[in-house]
């Protein structure tokens, strides 16, 4: 499989595809970042952040996880000349096989990307966390929460594994290594399993 190279932007939290990320860019390698990518329609890379901030610092060691999401930009509103407000929508997972940052500070990756959750309708036995996460959305539509507030979008794939287990792996206060095992896994129907487990243990849903 043949590898990109696509510009990283490096965050302290784990995004999974369908996933919504609302960002303010100020920095000037990410100003420069998201004015291309608006201008060529091309995607860019988030990755977490094992060590290091978020905000360029001189000398600071920096290390970035080995899997990300790549995301498109949905929205952006130039706020001024120096601030931009955008909203991004995670598309496809990929392998970070290498990095390198350039003078400016923005990261560049060569990725392999990964192939997208097969479609797998949920067993009777996981219907719970299903039917969780629809209540949750029910009340959340209930207390008039806009849709662009919500760390997801429609449509809402309740019966699919992969949609149900990311969205609770995005919701849940899932330590970083955690998310990102999670992230990593091909098999969509074992991540539900084991968010199916974690949401038990939390007494957010019966035994199965």
């Amino acid at each position: 499989m043949s590898s990109l190279l696509t510009p990283l932007f490096p965050l302290t939290t784990v995004l999974y595809p369908q996933g919504v990320l609302n960002l303010q860019i100020f920095e000037v390698r990410y100003l420069d970042l998201m004015k291309k990518c608006l201008r060529d329609n091309t995607p860019f890379g988030v990755v977490s952040l094992l060590d290091g901030t978020e905000v360029r610092r001189p000398e600071e060691k920096v290390q970035l996880a080995k899997i990300g999401t790549l995301v498109n930009i949905e929205k952006h509103e130039f706020v001024t000349p120096t601030l931009i407000d955008i909203s991004t929508v995670g598309t496809q997972r990929f392998k970070l096989l290498s990095a390198t940052q350039e003078k400016n500070g923005l990261w560049m990756g060569e990725i392999q990307t990964l192939p997208a959750d097969p479609v797998v309708e949920i067993p009777d036995h996981l219907k719970g966390a299903a039917n969780a996460l629809a209540e949750l959305i029910n009340s959340i539509d209930e207390k008039g929460i806009s849709e662009e507030q919500l760390p997801f979008r429609k449509p809402y794939k309740l019966m699919d594994c992969g949609w149900v287990a990311n969205r609770w792996c995005e919701l849940l206060p899932l330590d970083k290594p955690t998310k990102l095992q999670l992230l990593a896994l091909d098999n969509p129907l074992l991540r539900l399993e084991l968010i199916d487990d974690t949401l038990q243990a939390q007494g957010l849903i019966g035994p199965r």
